[in-house]
């Protein structure tokens, strides 16, 4: 395979466009992150990382409190819209129809509309340039009960949730493995005389 070489830069994908709330009662605010992720299990952690010139970066560091709600296909045009409009000027909530509910751990509220969040406190931020980093511990998931079987076990694939990748929006679709599939040794069958 042949490969044309590019100077370092900003690209990974897909990347999840999850739809962080932040503030309280007339300040909260919706913006859309790409650059998040699991960085621990125990204690479970992770983190944002925001451009310290955007508006909810000032309710976060002021906080120390997030929720990171993932997107579903259904809501990218809210979050499209919540990465490219300020909170300084819009009421996204409103403007996007969206509906802000109590969190559990956290004084932010969480976005009734998402199908899972992810309760967050800030740990440390860490200044990397052009963005800064929102270390933080997650005190509280928020599942929707759709997306639970009888016993309880989560499925994530019925969320219907999207990715985004050089620019463009995708929805998740066909499973194609499990963890550790490629390892898992195959079950022997005993026929039945």
């Amino acid at each position: 395979m042949s490969k044309v070489i590019w100077k370092g830069g900003a690209l990974t994908a897909p990347v999840p466009p999850c739809m962080v709330t932040c503030g309280e009662g007339e300040n909260a605010n919706i913006i859309t992150i790409a650059w998040t992720g699991i960085i621990n299990t125990v204690p479970p952690k992770t983190y944002i990382s925001v451009r310290p010139t955007r508006h909810s970066y000032g309710l976060i560091k002021e906080s120390a409190e997030f929720v990171v709600n993932l997107t579903p296909a259904s809501l990218i045009r809210a979050a499209d819209y919540c990465g490219v409009y300020t909170g300084k000027k819009v009421r996204k909530f409103e403007k996007c129809g969206l509906h802000p509910a109590p969190a559990s751990s956290v004084k932010c509220p969480i976005l009734e509309e998402s199908p899972l969040s992810l309760e967050c406190r800030v740990t440390d931020v860490i200044p990397l340039g052009s963005h800064d980093m929102f270390l933080a511990d997650i005190g509280a998931i928020d599942v929707d009960e759709s997306l639970l079987d009888e016993q309880g076990k989560l499925h994530l694939e019925r969320a219907g949730l999207a990715a985004f990748a050089h620019g463009e929006y995708f929805e998740l679709g066909k499973k194609i493995g499990t963890f550790g599939f490629s390892v898992r040794k195959k079950k022997k069958y005993k026929s039945k005389k």
